[in-house]
């Protein structure tokens, strides 16, 4: 099988390290990629957003299967231009990839499937804010409709604070989603979906906010460990009964039925698991934690879900153990980042117990790695339990160098300590 992945970070780059360890994977592509992804696989350029480009790129490399990792070129319809071009492609078309895309379709979606959520509302004049603002709190959620990097939220018991980011989204032309706060602990769940056929990986946290203990701004994700030795079993199947499956379903009858990786995300608290929001891809960077455990070849997984023949694949094996990834982002991220520094320590990749996948990075015509993004680099951690994979994710940590960089250093050791409780 020919695979061109499409997209330049760390998520991309962890699927080319799995689809790697394929059999049935010959020729292995990605644009643009990153200094990173180069070791693994052949880099071509190309402009992910482009759907004529993308389509051009594939049809020359003859290959027999597009990955897109990214979410917006999935919005903007680049999944349907590759399948209308006779190339199977794993990525939902743009109607299902509205699930992210638009926050408002995504809650009628839930409603219409009869899945728990918080309750919202959408303002899209700034004459609104201030009444609707006060139908929520005392702790604020307020979001871009729109996408946003995963950013685009602030949630706070500062009503200013919440009404500064409502007036900012609309004074840019953005809508504002308001929602009411939900309590618990947040899981993340991927399932490859084909139609309404729902296959669930191992569950994951992500750790949003910049700073240890939760603090600071939202970001991209800060880390992310797997499996959750907090969240039972019957947890998850019921995520997958009682959520996924009915969301599925409902997308096959509005006639958009998704095929890919749908991700949600959830909150379980006292009345059971609510959404937060649904991805329409791989997220980041739950994606190198729990791709660190597959076993399965994931092109099969890929393939199957692509040409939907899912439900005819066996389900994803997993090794044993849990495996962690930690973001080294830039200095002033996840402001505009510094960017240009030169990284030392980052080589050597995959040692087994750890590894360095890249993100924000680039090559010097000098031969030096640098910083070119926010999250700069994903390490991984993989051991026995939770508390070594950390050690060996912490312990790669400490040989890489880039100036003014950052990262947290509690991601998954509240599960450690065991005060997370569900």
């Amino acid at each position: 099988m020919r695979v061109l992945v499409i997209g330049s970070g760390a998520r991309e780059h962890a699927l080319v390290l799995a689809l790697r360890r394929d059999p049935a994977v010959n020729a292995l592509y990605a644009a643009p990629g990153n200094a990173g992804i180069a070791q693994h696989a052949e880099i071509r350029p190309v402009d992910p957003c482009s759907a004529e480009d993308v389509v051009t790129l594939a049809t020359e490399l003859a290959v027999d299967l597009v990955v897109i990792g990214p979410e917006v070129p999935l919005v903007l319809g680049v999944a349907d231009a590759v399948r209308a071009a006779g190339i199977a492609c794993f990525g939902p078309s743009a109607a299902a990839a509205r699930i992210e895309g638009s926050k408002a379709f995504a809650k009628d979606v839930m409603s219409a499937a009869g899945v728990r959520t918080a309750h919202s509302e959408i303002v899209d004049t700034p004459a609104e804010l201030d009444a609707a603002l006060d139908r929520f709190g005392p702790t604020w959620v307020v979001k871009d409709d729109g996408l946003a990097a995963g950013k685009g939220v602030v949630v706070t018991a500062d009503r200013h604070a919440a009404r500064d980011h409502g007036a900012e989204l609309l004074e840019n032309g953005h809508p504002v989603l308001l929602e009411s706060f939900l309590d618990g602990p947040e899981v993340s769940l991927f399932c490859l979906v084909d139609g309404e056929t729902v296959v669930p990986l191992l569950p994951a946290q992500d750790h949003k906010r910049v700073g240890d203990g939760d603090t600071g701004p939202n970001t991209g994700g800060m880390g992310a460990y797997t499996p959750l030795p907090w969240l039972p079993e019957e947890t998850v199947t019921a995520i997958v009964e009682d959520v996924v499956k009915p969301v599925a379903a409902e997308l096959v009858r509005r006639g958009s039925a998704f095929s890919g990786l749908l991700y949600a995300g959830l909150a379980i608290g006292t009345a059971g698991p609510a959404v937060v929001e649904f991805n329409c891809r791989f997220g980041d960077p739950e994606t190198q934690a729990v791709l660190a455990l597959l076993e399965s070849p994931l092109a099969e997984l890929l393939n199957a879900t692509a040409t939907g023949t899912l439900a005819q694949v066996d389900a994803p094996r997993w090794r044993d153990g849990s495996a962690i990834t930690v973001v080294i982002a830039a200095e002033n991220y996840p402001g505009r980042p510094r960017i240009g520094d030169v990284i030392t320590g980052a080589g050597d990749g995959d040692r087994g117990d750890s590894a360095v996948l890249h993100a924000g990075t680039a090559q010097r015509e000098d031969g030096a790695l640098v910083s070119a993004g926010g999250r700069v680099l994903s390490v991984v951690g993989i051991g026995a339990d939770l508390s070594e994979a950390r050690t060996h994710a912490y312990e790669r940590i400490a040989s890489i160098k880039l100036p003014g960089s950052h990262y947290r250093t509690d991601i998954g050791l509240a599960a450690v300590e065991d005060r997370i409780t569900v």
